[in-house]
């Protein structure tokens, strides 16, 4: 299978299934002297992993990295960093059922028409479990991120379970991780609590949206046409699994503003241009503004449901599935971190593309 490295000058490569023995990422490009541990990186692995409350998977995964190259007296060499992640919670078995059958909405189906062979434990491949290992890869590149531009913060919260949107006017940075949810919202946390509960005990699933915020990003990243920045955050946020839209700044919602409303206006502030709004998500022409880069991606609902749904077999005889088995009511609320470790990601190779072509803006206002 081929296509498995996304990245310019970071480079990542994903490897593993969801019910192999292990699985992990190698990092090619990441910068010699980058201070970094197993802890450093374990932290953000943590957000992700599955069974830590009654909203997500009750598989029971630790989750806990090692570091296998490229690390020498904690400092990053310069050579491939490879990060891996054992398997210790499979229960194939609770797959024995669709080993013919096709899951109605996941991946199945095309797996087997393209490969003629697929790993229908857990979906293999397709497994929002590989997503453990971009996370990893997210968590050094944090760390190198702060190497080289200290003042960025990548955020990532829920805005959408469902029909449920969050409250804008009460959002509050503290309240993230304070709820299940990561959202800013401390009321929809509340209210989508006694939701997803209902929806999870009827063997149900939905969708959701998440935003990912990347503030002090530095005026100048990207390029005009086919390494723009936007255009690899779109790819990066799109390459995760279930995703299924992705919007940057006002995104499609700015089909519906005048020219007027949409255009952010620009002013002379005592630190240099500031701006009037940011509908534009802090990109313009591909290439950062120095304004919140800001990304938004919609989840669709689980497909693995307890609901009997009809399907065909792989001899093209008609049948019904119930998919057994431990998954999330809503993946959207694990895909939070996931999202920011994308952003990491994205950032960092677009400030070394940017150092590298470079080095200092050229262009000075005032």
């Amino acid at each position: 299978m081929s296509m498995n490295s996304f990245g310019h000058l970071f480079r990542v490569t994903t490897w593993g299934e969801s019910h192999g023995p292990a699985l992990g990422a190698t990092v090619d490009g990441c910068p010699p002297g980058v201070q970094i541990d197993e802890a450093m990186i374990q932290h953000w692995l943590d957000k992700r992993k599955p069974g830590q409350n009654k909203f997500t998977t009750q598989r029971r995964e630790p989750d806990q990295v090692k570091i296998l190259s490229g690390v020498f007296e904690g400092q990053t060499t310069g050579t491939p960093v490879q990060l891996m992640i054992e398997n210790t919670d499979q229960r194939s078995k609770d797959y024995g059922d669709i080993m013919e059958k096709f899951r109605p909405g996941h991946a199945d189906i095309t797996y087997w028409q393209k490969y003629g062979i697929r790993d229908y434990r857990g979906g293999g491949r397709s497994s929002a479990r590989e997503t453990a290992s971009r996370v990893a890869a997210g968590g050094l590149a944090r760390e190198a991120i702060k190497q080289i531009a200290s003042n960025v913060q990548i955020t990532g919260y829920m805005t959408q379970i469902g029909p449920h949107k969050f409250d804008r006017a009460n959002f509050d940075w503290s309240q993230i991780e304070q709820n299940p949810f990561w959202t800013p919202d401390a009321q929809a946390a509340e209210d989508w609590a006694a939701y997803l509960d209902d929806l999870r005990k009827s063997g149900n699933s939905v969708g959701a949206i998440i935003e990912v915020v990347a503030r002090g990003v530095p005026a100048g990243l990207g390029a005009p046409i086919y390494a723009k920045l936007d255009t690899d955050l779109a790819a990066a946020m799109m390459s995760i699994n279930a995703v299924k839209g992705v919007e940057i700044g006002e995104g499609m919602a700015a089909a519906e503003l005048t020219g007027e409303a949409n255009a952010d206006e620009i002013f002379m502030g005592q630190n240099g241009p500031q701006y009037s709004s940011n509908h534009a998500g802090g990109i313009l022409g591909g290439i950062s503004t120095g304004q919140d880069v800001v990304v938004r991606f919609a989840v669709k609902p689980t497909s693995s449901i307890l609901t009997t749904r009809k399907t065909i077999t792989k001899s093209g005889e008609e049948t019904e599935i119930i998919t057994k088995g431990r998954h999330d009511p809503c993946v959207g609320i694990r895909a939070v971190p996931v999202g920011e470790a994308m952003m990491a990601c994205v950032i960092l190779d677009h400030l070394l593309l940017h150092r590298g072509q470079i080095g200092e803006n050229r262009g000075q206002i005032g």
